[in-house]
């Protein structure tokens, strides 16, 4: 019951819905690429990702000190309905906005 309620509360929120959505259409980014395409301050998109993943949304693969964030797979049935209905959402996504050296800044 706990994680079905983390869930719905982590979709109950537009900017995690964004997240979801940009995630799920350009693959795994790092945590400044999210930062610099969504423009949102750091502490602000950790306390939404962190929130995405303990709901099981989202996995983090960590390279040094970059966080690298993805959808996680495979989703459980539940998970995967809620982001096949997130695409049919009518959100203008932003461009991915990658640091011009490829170097992360943050």
């Amino acid at each position: 019951m706990e994680i079905f309620l983390k869930t719905v509360s982590a979709l109950n929120d537009e900017t995690r819905v964004l997240i979801l959505r940009f995630l799920d259409e350009n693959g795994e980014c790092c945590v400044c690429d999210l930062q610099n395409s969504l423009g949102m301050i750091q502490s602000r998109l950790s306390r939404h990702l962190k929130l995405l993943k303990d709901a099981g949304f989202l996995k983090v693969q960590r390279k040094g000190t970059w966080g690298f964030y993805s959808i996680r797979s495979p989703l459980d049935r539940f998970r995967q309905e809620a982001l096949e209905e997130i695409k049919h959402l009518d959100i203008q996504l932003p461009p991915l906005t990658k640091s011009s050296d490829g170097e992360c800044k943050i």
